[in-house]
């Protein structure tokens, strides 16, 4: 296997899944080292919208979120399974002078006024992915490349260096423990999953003071949303959080009242404080440790810039 392998990425989530695509495409030979299927990952319960939600006003992630607005545009004209282009409106209830600082990414944001309690609503096209068929889409790429996907768990990150001399790190929430990073917490996210009643448009109301509100429909069900709770690792089901979340969705978008509910997901988001990590940097024996990890509720919207800039990391010293 030594011989075989130039890198082992250590997650296969969509941070580690895309990062090992690009590193394939610049000649790389790749195995992806994953704690669990990919469909058992947290990635698969995102609402996977295009959005750098609770993200600092980063030259770098800007960079990324316009690299993967424009990738994830590309992939959803050449019908990759899970990518779709859908208008997206997001009402603001702060007040505004401008355009935000993501605006340049999307390349079709406008800013319109809004009745109150509204300030303003933010008109764009967003990029969305029904996670389960993108993951898997992904993880066949890795395969045409050449790279294989393995079920493994590490207990440390020098484990993968016997197999290869680069080795990135996209293991999420557990880069806290191995990577030895207080920075990185759980934020907890609840949504609620009904049918699709026929809506086409993401809606958000992330400043609803009873809590962060989005719509974002599927080709059969809507993702509901939803909450952003730092710090807490339970994943047990709510019926009161979720019926409230219900509640608050149905008010943004009265054509959802009465829609069938489908179930509750809970998942934990890789979050860190100081946002994401994206450096290399010495592994043993003369080897290189990139890390790529603490993207929060961001990852399907940083990850193909993400991607690219590991890539260079990990191939270009």
């Amino acid at each position: 296997m030594t011989d075989a392998t130039d890198v082992v990425v250590v997650g296969g989530g969509v941070v580690g899944l895309t990062a090992a695509v690009r590193l394939q495409e610049r000649g790389a030979r790749v195995t992806v080292w994953a704690a669990d299927e990919p469909a058992d990952t947290v990635s698969t319960l995102a609402a996977a919208v295009w959005y750098p939600t609770r993200t600092d006003a980063d030259p770098r992630v800007l960079r990324w979120a316009g690299e993967t607005y424009a990738e994830l545009g590309r992939q959803a004209e050449r019908g990759v399974p899970g990518a779709v282009r859908r208008p997206t409106r997001m009402l603001l209830r702060r007040p505004v002078d401008g355009p935000p600082w993501w605006a340049g990414a999307t390349g079709d944001l406008v800013v319109e006024p809004a009745e109150a309690p509204y300030t303003a609503l933010l008109r764009f096209t967003a990029p969305t992915v029904e996670m389960t068929p993108y993951l898997e889409w992904l993880r066949e790429r890795v395969g045409a490349g050449g790279g294989r996907v393995l079920r493994r768990r590490v207990d440390r990150l020098d484990e993968a260096f016997e197999a290869a001399p680069v080795v990135v790190n996209a293991t999420g929430l557990a880069a806290g423990r191995l990577a030895d990073d207080p920075a990185v917490h759980p934020a907890r996210g609840r949504v609620v999953l009904v049918a699709n009643p026929g809506l086409t448009t993401s809606y958000r109301d992330e400043e609803n003071p009873e809590g962060m509100t989005y719509v974002h429909p599927r080709r059969r069900d809507v993702v509901l949303g939803g909450t952003y709770e730092e710090g807490l690792w339970s994943t047990a089901p709510d019926p009161e959080a979720a019926a409230a979340i219900l509640r608050r969705c149905v008010a943004l978008v009265p054509e959802l009242a009465g829609a069938p509910v489908l179930g509750e997901r809970v998942g934990l988001r890789p979050a860190r404080r100081g946002g994401p990590r994206v450096e290399a940097g010495p592994g043993p024996g003369g080897g290189r440790l990139v890390h790529a990890y603490g993207h929060g509720g961001a990852g399907v919207t940083l990850s193909w810039g993400c991607a690219d800039e590991v890539a260079r990391l990990a191939l270009d010293g």
